[in-house]
């Protein structure tokens, strides 16, 4: 509760700051304020489980220490998003303190993804999620490619919106109780009718689109890679991980008693996710559409939350929320700063500037899954969900194939960084680099490797 009042409210104090606030940072500075403001709000309700101010929902949001550990995630994400590139948000156009506004927003989406109790919630949660991204996607009004983006992803989004309402109101027809609340949908107890049938499939496609699995990937390369690079990382990480939080609470509470029954249907799009997110990163030679495809074939690994249902699987997702995050956010922080966003624009960057290149390494080593990284723990908590599940054991040694081809492109970066020549003096915006934006690097590097060794130190969390 304390997030979405919070994240709401700091929204429109940065929509009033880019009208009164003059200095840019300033206005980074209070967004800055913002999110610090909101993390300890949401860390203090995950300690009492008592709001600021209580207010009767009628049991529409439900809170506990797993989606309030989950939110800390995020905000914490989001932290690390702003004080890395807060000045490249800025950057993008003359409206600073509205892009800011917009982000608030979409956490106030989040959080209400990550505590709706009914299919109502969720609906209003996913569109004041995604609305204020198709205006980010199309924040670059001197670019075509965004502006292509920003139509491409609000017609794919309005299209889906449809489908996920056409979901909702089959489950609603064909439930006995006639109810939205998710835990009164009571599927199990009777036999599958058409109408909750047709009604779940509707809600698995649509929600697969947001999290962009396969073969609902579609939009995300355009979009992604149209999209300015501040915000495609803001949408490839935490806007990713709420709406994977959303898919998993919904199937668990609504029909994981019969999990059995669409998990087949799972399989498909989980092993599709992986198979074309990682065949098709192989051919690309810009990294950031590289990253693109990386993120649909990291979204495959994180539907194994969902195939499995487990304690696993929960402990999983919230780990891999946070170590998929960070990686993207830190590797993309260092992409911004780049002349030039090919493979070849990252040669000899471990010999011009060597702390963007080892931390850059980290960052692609935890995404492919080497040992000592969070990606890795992460990954193996995944993977360890879905055998306790004892089902399709096939899958799991699909997606361990399918990681190995990750590691080929990503080590193709790797490889530019260490062993290649530097076709330039300097492939990096040197005056762009500060020593602050280095020394969070460093944090954010160490925090990977920290998870990796001891992730119980954020799993600990879910059972406070």
């Amino acid at each position: 509760m304390n997030a979405i009042l919070f994240s709401a409210l700091w929204g429109i104090v940065m929509m009033f700051s880019g009208v009164f606030v003059k200095r840019k940072s300033t206005v980074s500075l209070l967004a800055i304020i913002g999110i610090v403001l909101l993390f300890v709000a949401n860390a203090i309700e995950l300690n009492t489980y008592q709001p600021f101010f209580y207010i009767d929902s009628w049991d529409m949001l439900r809170v506990n220490s797993f989606n309030l550990s989950f939110l800390a995630v995020v905000f914490g994400c989001t932290l690390l998003f702003f004080l890395l590139s807060a000045s490249d948000i800025l950057k993008v156009g003359e409206h600073g303190g509205e892009y800011f506004a917009l982000i608030f927003f979409v956490l106030c989406g989040i959080s209400l993804c990550a505590t709706f109790n009914t299919l109502l919630i969720l609906f209003i949660g996913i569109e004041i999620m995604s609305i204020p991204l198709y205006i980010l996607t199309g924040s670059d009004k001197r670019n075509l490619k965004s502006n292509e983006a920003a139509l491409k992803y609000f017609l794919m989004g309005s299209f889906f919106t449809g489908v996920m309402l056409m979901g909702i109101a089959f489950i609603y027809g064909g439930n006995p109780s006639a109810s939205f609340y998710i835990d009164n949908i009571q599927l199990g107890k009777d036999a599958l009718n058409p109408m909750i049938a047709t009604g779940l499939v509707l809600l698995l496609i649509s929600l697969s689109f947001k999290v962009s699995a396969a073969p609902f990937h579609f939009w995300t390369p355009d979009v992604y890679d149209g999209a300015p690079t501040v915000f495609t990382s803001f949408m490839a990480t935490i806007v990713k991980v709420g709406a994977f939080f959303a898919f998993v609470r919904l199937f668990e509470n609504s029909f994981g008693k019969i999990h059995t029954q669409w998990q087949t249907l799972l399989v498909v799009i989980t092993v599709s996710t992986l198979l074309i997110g990682n065949i098709t990163a192989v051919f690309q030679q810009s990294v950031k559409r590289m990253m693109a495809y990386s993120s649909i074939a990291q979204a495959g690994f994180m539907l194994f939350a969902l195939f499995a249902l487990n304690e696993r699987a929960k402990e999983g997702l919230v780990l891999y929320s946070a170590a998929y995050s960070v990686a993207t956010i830190g590797f993309f922080a260092i992409l911004i700063k780049m002349k030039d966003y090919t493979i070849e624009g990252f040669n000899g960057m471990g010999q011009t500037n060597p702390v963007l290149g080892i931390t850059a390494t980290i960052f692609l080593l935890s995404l492919t899954g080497i040992p000592l990284t969070a990606g890795f723990q992460s990954k193996f908590y995944m993977l360890m969900a879905a055998v306790e599940n004892g089902a399709h054991f096939w899958v799991v040694i699909a997606a361990v194939l399918l990681a190995a081809v990750s590691a080929y492109y990503y080590f193709r970066v790797i490889q530019a960084i260490w062993f290649k020549q530097p076709a330039n003096a300097n492939p990096v915006n040197e005056e762009e680099v500060s020593g602050s934006f280095k020394l969070l690097l460093i944090i954010s590097a160490i925090l990977i490797i920290v998870l990796g060794v001891y992730p119980e130190l954020l799993i600990q969390w879910l059972y406070h």
